[in-house]
């Protein structure tokens, strides 16, 4: 790619002899833009866009600013030779014979037909298109001369124009969005830089909070699920002896206005008794696992406690943000150069539509010697795109799904890189005799030497089992694109369950390299190993997995949206300038949203960046508790290395000493 890629085809337009507009040291240096002789011949702005017009195509200086057609202007040019000046620099470099006639210019596309006032988009001329009391027009005007003696209506351009008026649309609220931008970044940063602090609070403070909010949320589910069973009841009491309230859901059959059921006392009542069974549920379930969820709670704190000793770990996700960029950056580059690696093709162009050579291959060069312009009068060979039929370009598809694979493979060992490094340290505060006294002096810092020196072999080979199964999943999307519009339900079908299947796959294979990686940090063995003891460590111990899972997601989950949220509020107040004390420092925006909505995600990121890191260190924590509890038994000669809290809820049954 680096070879034979060329990235000035992405950023300058190419006239149609393969020449770069605008490219600095060329006869094209100041001549930025792409012009087209008949914009009327392409179908549709796509088609301008991707340089596959069926038209001649010119690097010019400006585009053009007024209506004109090479039939007045060759008319005139004696009387009016600055209309003549003007018009022949729209014609091919070095044309400066109006006395040629038209039939002849037209033939050879000399010069343009016409031109029509047009401002430049994506560095190529397009029609000013405009709405005046809801009628298309150009420069005001409904109706054009095409230079072929016929006047032709602007709604010819309708379909043209359609899309590129979005598109300008577009670009209009994109220059109010990067103003906003520009007047608001610094407040912007300040709201991100609260969330950055009631993160950090809300994660130093969970060890005290943990246990209430989770209790809280619990029994305010059970008493909103309660009130539902008591709304049931009463709706299906209110609804005794009313007329056809006692019909079944069968006798009415189907209807699409679902407020009919609501008519129903049955209806009522199956509500009622689905509510009682969740209810039924949840409360048996608290009874069963209280013990569990109890070790889940102190888990939890234990690890607001790790990270309030070990405070560097928060701030390691910004390790991990880099070396993504990078592998991004580097993915990106070489798609590019990877895209533009053709050659550049150039096909006959011919006016007469029933030229055989027309949209064959042809060498500019030798175009000429050829009987080509004889059979079609006024064919040109004229760039058309960029390509090629030698065995590199064949395999450019392929190339690039190596490409894509080379990315999934460097960003999952940048993941798997910090989850090792995170695991070591949280492991060796867990495995302290007394904390904080016994914990490493750097731990972070060690942890990250101890997986790049000794573990960066079995980090690349979780991260490439994953990045395979990712790849096929990258595929299978390809293939339902392109296959979206066949008929063939089978197909559509298998490719269906092939994409769930391997969905699964890839959300199994992230759990067991997690907790592969933590095994990886405590023992310091291979993958292989470390994942087979990680997988029948967690089996033995399913049931707290599960209780420790959606105990740490809701409470994690609560935070995002509480740091999101909390923020989001004051950024409206304040942008809103609601707030009175910051009224006057409040910027005047085209839109409140660009930055409150910037704020709020970028919030959510900070959030999710810092719980990610109190998430591994849970998970540390869980599976150093599961291997402390099967490896000791809490006697003097195999102490429990857990904290206290923990001690007191597994009970003297858990700490007796263990039976060979």
């Amino acid at each position: 790619a680096w070879v034979h890629g060329d990235p000035r085809k992405v950023i300058y337009p190419t006239d149609s002899y393969g020449q770069f507009c605008g490219q600095k040291d060329t006869l094209n240096e100041n001549k930025t833009i792409l012009f087209y002789f008949n914009i009327l011949k392409c179908a549709s702005p796509v088609v301008l866009i991707n340089l596959q017009c069926p038209t001649t195509q010119l690097c010019v200086s400006k585009c053009p600013d007024r209506f004109a057609t090479y039939i007045d202007v060759q008319a005139s040019y004696r009387y009016k030779p600055d209309q003549w000046n003007y018009f022949r620099q729209f014609c091919k470099p070095g044309f400066n014979n109006p006395r040629k006639s038209v039939t002849q210019v037209l033939r050879d596309e000399d010069c343009p037909s016409m031109i029509i006032p047009s401002r430049p988009f994506l560095k190529r001329c397009f029609p000013d298109f405009s709405t005046k009391n809801g009628v298309l027009t150009v420069a005001n005007q409904t109706t054009f001369k095409d230079g072929r003696g016929k006047t032709r209506n602007v709604t010819d351009l309708r379909e043209a124009a359609n899309g590129i008026n979005n598109v300008l649309d577009a670009r209009s609220v994109g220059m109010k969005i990067f103003e906003d931008y520009a007047i608001s970044w610094y407040w912007i940063l300040i709201g991100l830089f609260i969330a950055m602090i009631v993160s950090l609070l809300f994660l130093v403070l969970l060890r005290f909070t943990a246990g209430v909010l989770f209790w809280i949320f619990i029994f305010g589910v059970i008493g909103i699920i309660g009130y539902g069973i008591w709304h049931c009841y009463w709706e299906y009491d209110h609804l005794k002896g009313i007329p056809g309230s006692d019909l079944t859901v069968y006798d009415i059959g189907f209807q699409t206005d679902f407020r009919v059921y609501l008519q129903l006392r049955q209806t009522w009542l199956a509500f009622m008794i689905i509510l009682c069974a969740v209810e039924v549920i949840i409360i048996l379930m608290l009874i069963f696992l209280r013990n569990r969820i109890r070790i889940a709670i102190a888990l939890l704190k234990e690890g607001s406690r790790a990270i309030g000793y070990i405070m560097s770990t928060l701030f390691y996700p910004i390790v991990t943000f880099i070396l993504i960029a990078i592998c991004i950056s580097y993915w990106a580059v070489t798609a590019v150069f990877l895209a533009t690696s053709g050659e550049p093709v150039y096909k006959v162009m011919a006016n007469q539509t029933l030229c055989k050579y027309a949209n064959l291959t042809c060498d500019p060069e030798t175009f000429n010697t050829t009987n080509v312009t004889k059979l079609c009068p006024g064919a040109q060979c004229t760039f058309a795109f960029y390509g090629g039929e030698s065995l590199y370009h064949k395999y450019i598809f392929i190339f690039q799904l190596a490409n894509a694979f080379v990315f999934l493979w460097l960003v999952n060992f940048a993941i798997a890189l910090g989850q090792c490094t995170l695991a070591g340290a949280f492991a060796s505060y867990y495995w302290a005799s007394q904390k904080p006294a016994d914990i490493p002096l750097w731990p972070l810092f060690s942890s990250f030497g101890r997986a790049i020196r000794y573990h960066t072999g079995s980090l690349a080979f979780g991260a490439l089992i994953l990045a395979i199964v990712q790849l096929i999943r990258v595929i299978l999307e390809y293939l339902d694109h392109k296959l979206k519009g066949t008929q063939n339900s089978f197909t559509r079908f298998l490719l269906c369950c092939l994409k769930c299947c391997f969905w699964c796959l890839e959300k199994f294979l992230k759990f067991i390299n997690r907790n592969a990686y933590i095994m990886i940090a405590i023992y310091g063995k291979n993958f292989c190993t470390s994942a087979k003891e990680a997988f029948f460590l967690l089996m033995r111990n399913v049931v707290r997995v599960a209780v420790l899972d959606k105990v740490t997601d809701f409470l994690l989950f609560l935070g995002k949206i509480l740091v999101a949220g909390g923020v989001g509020v004051l950024a409206f107040f304040f942008f809103t300038q609601r707030i009175p004390v910051f009224a006057q420092e409040a910027p005047t925006l085209n839109y409140y949203w660009v930055p409150l909505l910037t704020v709020i995600i970028g919030s959510y990121l900070v959030a999710h960046g810092f719980f990610s890191v109190y998430a591994m260190c849970v998970d540390t924590l869980f599976l150093c508790f599961c291997e402390d509890l099967e490896r000791n038994d809490g006697s003097t000669a195999k102490p429990y290395f857990m904290s206290a809290s923990l001690h007191r809820i597994l009970g003297k049954k858990e700490l007796s000493p263990k039976k060979a």
